[in-house]
């Protein structure tokens, strides 16, 4: 059995708050000075096996939990804040959970987020689960959601993709959070989502949420080295954004990542369309959950 007072003690040295923090670790509830703009709250969960193997280092699938969350906060055009963490073990030790701690401690101080509380448990079988719950500020001018596309309005998508499991890329995951933020400041993006379950897939959600089609070329997309073409388009754990914007850009500055224009939003109500305008095919658009 876990020792959760020797751990939680342990943790105020992993997670040691910050200015904003008025009550964290070790209390009921943590509590902080709210942000200006309104809150943005966002989940999301590693699973040995599923997210991460077995022979996967501890710090690395923390980093992988708290990078996948400021993703989601960076296709908001966010900036993220403070996060809650909670994880569950079974065949590892205190050190394995420590470990896992400092790599969502490390990771977060890269970006300007703080652990505030959780809590830790025992699974009834051998493995690992983490949840993460992320809170962080909304731009001033309001959150970028996915149904803002509108028929013109042209579909775009930051970096590379593909490859990322295999490659280990998933493990090092560079969340487009000044991207996200350029988008946002500038109003440029109409509609804005993270490429976590594939790239036709979250295109899809992007179309079916904003009640457009879009007429697509995937094929202009940069794949990341390693990748093949039709498989990187579904493959997913890319944490790239895909947005939309009524503006033909061909870059969003000389310090943020390449942008690709692989599409438009054309009349419809979430079908994906080929460049002819025919239904787009393919044998898998992405993972389901």
């Amino acid at each position: 059995m876990l020792d959760e007072l020797k751990i939680v003690r342990q943790l105020g040295a992993v997670f040691p708050g910050g200015s904003d923090v008025l009550t964290g670790i070790g209390d009921d509830c943590a509590a902080v000075r709210a942000p200006a703009n309104p809150l943005l709250v966002a989940a999301d969960q590693v699973i040995e096996r599923i997210h991460f193997t077995p022979e996967t280092p501890p710090e690395k699938a923390g980093a992988k939990l708290l990078l996948r969350n400021v993703s989601d906060i960076a296709a908001m055009g966010g900036t993220p804040r403070w996060a809650i963490l909670t994880l569950a073990v079974n065949g590892r030790d205190e050190k394995y959970i420590m470990d896992f701690c400092r790599g969502v401690a490390e990771a977060g101080s890269r970006y300007g987020v703080t652990v505030i509380g959780g809590d830790t448990a025992s699974l009834p079988s051998a493995g690992v689960a983490a949840t993460l719950t992320i809170l962080g500020e909304a731009p001033s001018g309001g959150a970028i959601t996915r149904d803002g596309a509108r028929v013109g309005d042209y579909l775009y998508v930051t970096g590379k993709i593909g490859n990322s499991f295999l490659s280990g890329r998933h493990l090092d995951i560079e969340p487009r959070l000044k991207e996200g933020q350029y988008l946002a400041q500038r109003h440029l993006a109409s509609a804005m989502l993270d490429v976590s379950d594939g790239l036709l897939l979250d295109a899809a959600r992007l179309a079916a949420a904003s009640h457009v089609a879009l007429q697509i070329e995937p094929e202009k997309v940069p794949l990341f080295p390693g990748a093949r073409a039709p498989e990187a388009w579904s493959e997913g754990e890319d944490y790239e954004l895909i947005f939309t914007s009524p503006e033909k850009l061909e870059t969003l500055g000389k310090t943020l990542v390449p942008i690709c224009c692989w599409g438009r939003c054309v009349a419809g109500d979430g079908e994906l369309l080929d460049k002819t305008g025919k239904p787009f095919q393919s044998e898998r658009l992405g993972y389901e959950h």
